[in-house]
């Protein structure tokens, strides 16, 4: 299964305890994290978050003090935890032509995927594999 949500990216200063900060903003609004990844760059931290409600999150984030960058629709879909299951979706989805921007694991068995075209990529997904996608 497969459906789009969205992914927030947030600047963080490099350093302890913001990190944690910005997690605690949202469990205090009541939000769960549906899946997160990050990465320090030049003295400052990028971190990406997927929640059920946006909005909500942006706010709770920007009233603690953070900095919303962007906010892009993702593709969420269920995968099976073996070897090649992540292949075959990035195969599937560079067949139709569809380059990818951002990826990460999600809760549940997830991976999230953003990508220039996203629509495309999604009915890239919805197709049934061929026999050469499944090498």
């Amino acid at each position: 299964m497969q459906n789009l949500m969205k992914d927030l990216t947030i600047s963080l200063d490099d350093r302890p305890g913001t990190l944690a900060k910005a997690a605690e903003a949202i469990a205090k609004a009541g939000i769960n994290i549906e899946g997160a990844t990050g990465i320090p760059r030049n003295g400052k931290g990028e971190l990406h978050v997927l929640t059920k409600d946006p909005t909500a999150t942006r706010r709770a984030l920007e009233s603690a003090g953070f900095k919303v960058e962007t906010e892009q629709p993702v593709l969420v879909a269920d995968v099976e935890d073996k070897p090649g299951a992540g292949a075959d979706i990035f195969r599937r989805i560079a067949d139709a032509n569809v380059n990818v921007n951002l990826f990460y694991l999600a809760t549940n068995n997830r991976i999230v995927v953003g990508a220039e075209n996203i629509q495309k990529a999604t009915e890239a997904l919805s197709k049934q594999p061929t026999a050469a996608t499944r090498r």
